[in-house]
């Protein structure tokens, strides 16, 4: 599969706005600063198309990017960032406004294929894992993405996964994908999970992905 295309198309703040030619959606969700708009960047190699900010909490609507793709079964999709949670600068109007957006968004949205959960490799939160319950009671499916991998040592790598599984109760027989927005290193991995999302082929996402860590 290659990439043909990808674009910014909108951002939306109500339902009324958001796209509507029926394409299959996957969101990236994950909390403030976990480097959501670089993966964005990386996934579909386009520099500064998703804009990165060293200021967590920036995004505050729902942004969709139109991606087009050689693959006959995936040639037009959504790859759509939610805004970060978990950000306590933010004003408390603001982030009382995300939530019944994002929750809206999760639970009607009849586009969604699924959602890629981001967590920093150096360490889970208590509110990822409490994303991730969230996601799962949805029955939305998860991807779980530990970023930022570039920052540990292959030494450190099993035990930051197996941190992560735990924190979040992720079950044993779901890959957690080791992604770097600087080397690109998962990319691969994580377009085969989008793939399995959005219903291409029937293995499910945990059967399509090995595990190397």
């Amino acid at each position: 599969m290659k990439l043909v295309a990808a674009e910014y198309v909108k951002s939306c703040l109500k339902p009324e706005e958001l796209p509507r030619e029926g394409f299959g959606e996957v969101a990236i969700v994950g909390r403030s600063n976990v480097g959501k708009s670089s993966l964005i960047n990386s996934l579909l190699h386009r520099k500064g198309l998703a804009k990165v900010s060293s200021t967590p909490g920036k995004t505050r609507i729902i942004n969709f990017f139109r991606v087009t793709t050689t693959d006959p079964d995936m040639k037009w999709l959504y790859v759509v960032d939610l805004p970060g949670y978990g950000y306590a600068k933010v004003a408390r109007s603001v982030r009382a406004q995300w939530g019944p957006m994002i929750e809206g968004y999760l639970r009607a949205r009849k586009e969604l294929r699924g959602t890629v959960l981001l967590v920093d490799a150096r360490g889970a939160e208590r509110s990822d894992g409490t994303t991730f319950a969230w996601l799962s009671e949805l029955g939305v499916p998860v991807v779980v993405v530990a970023t930022k991998v570039d920052k540990l040592a292959r030494s450190e790598r099993r035990a930051g996964v197996e941190m992560i599984r735990a924190a979040l109760a992720v079950p044993g027989d779901v890959p957690i994908i080791l992604y770097s927005s600087v080397t690109h290193e998962g990319r691969d991995k994580l377009w085969q999970a989008i793939r399995a999302m959005l219903g291409c082929h029937k293995e499910r996402i945990a059967d399509s992905l090995v595990a190397r860590i």
